[in-house]
């Protein structure tokens, strides 16, 4: 057995491993033949010589052709090296560690408040179907599906924030403080919002499939059978809840890419000091090395929420199992 989760584990990690360079490659050629220019984006506004402009058109290889350019990066990926940020003027992989840092309790708290509500909206809506409550449930995910997750954090911000002035509206940390030296409260209160605008992108999806799937459960011969045997409310529901509960469990792992998305859209909207709003920095400010950077971290926590959902289907679904060994 443990030979085939090993071999299981290892097909995945190979078919990372093309995709990871896949994507690497075809992002970096997509930003070299951009109208960006490096040499431009690091100098912005100041004045140098022409001697001086060419020797960083040499350091940042701008004459050099593309494919020598693809295989020098290559090669300094391999080591590690991701290059400098334009932008923060220290090496890319720090950037990355210091924001991620500042996202993780964002994204953390976000991702099991979203699974949370979700499954319970989806348990009441499903129990309850074609009631009042389902009705609600299902506008309320409509709603949320369909609107983007700046908006949702600008109305969750002008609520909260401006108007009832129950939240700071903005940053990590208050203007003028350290993040050493501010407190849990402050640092607690000015993740709430944040925490709610991200955790609403994701509760949508979670919701209508959880009422979806406790539907059709609801239908099957084995629920009416348990129904027989005088099972009936939400003892029934409870005892049979695991039967669903499984698939949303794997399907939560899967939104690991819509859960970054959204983060990269909600940390602007509350200048939140995180990995998503260092990518919009780093588009807006033209610096390529730290979005390639950001981009091929974005694959990695993308690929290993993809690798949690096929573990969990792995172990609960053996038509995927046999498919996979067959593979």
């Amino acid at each position: 057995m443990n030979q085939k989760v090993g071999k299981f584990i290892f097909s995945k990690l190979i078919h990372f491993i093309i995709l990871f360079f896949a994507v690497s490659i075809f992002s970096f050629i997509l930003l070299q033949v951009s109208p960006i220019d490096p040499v431009t984006a690091y100098l912005k506004e100041l004045s140098v010589s022409e001697a001086q402009r060419a020797g960083l058109e040499a350091y940042f290889g701008v004459n050099i052709p593309l494919s020598e350019k693809i295989l020098n990066w290559l090669i300094s990926l391999l080591h590690g090296n991701l290059g400098i940020s334009l932008i923060y003027r220290i090496p890319v992989i720090d950037v990355i560690a210091n924001k991620f840092t500042a996202s993780i309790a964002l994204l953390s708290l976000s991702w099991i408040l979203s699974g949370i509500i979700g499954f319970t909206l989806g348990i009441l809506a499903g129990k309850n179907r074609n009631t009042w409550i389902d009705k609600i449930v299902k506008v309320y995910c409509y709603i949320i599906q369909s609107s983007p997750a700046f908006w949702i954090g600008m109305i969750v911000l002008m609520i909260f924030g401006v108007y009832l002035h129950w939240f700071p509206v903005a940053f990590g940390v208050p203007i003028g403080v350290t993040a050493n030296n501010v407190s849990l409260i402050e640092w607690l209160s000015r993740l709430v919002l944040p925490t709610v605008a991200l955790s609403m992108v994701g509760v949508a999806p979670i919701a209508l499939y959880t009422r979806n799937e406790l539907v059709g459960a609801l239908s099957s011969d084995y629920i009416r059978f348990a129904k027989s045997r005088g099972e009936s409310g939400w003892e029934l529901i409870r005892r049979h809840i695991k039967n669903i509960l499984l698939p949303v469990i794997t399907l939560q792992f899967l939104s690991f890419n819509e859960l970054f998305g959204g983060a990269v859209l909600v940390e602007q909207v509350f200048s939140y000091p995180g990995i998503g709003q260092a990518a919009v920095s780093a588009g807006i400010q033209s610096d390529v090395p730290l979005l390639l950077g950001i981009v091929i971290f974005s694959a990695i926590f993308v690929f290993c929420g993809n690798l949690i959902a096929d573990i969990i289907y792995y172990f609960v679904d053996p038509r995927i199992k046999e498919n996979e060994i067959h593979d």
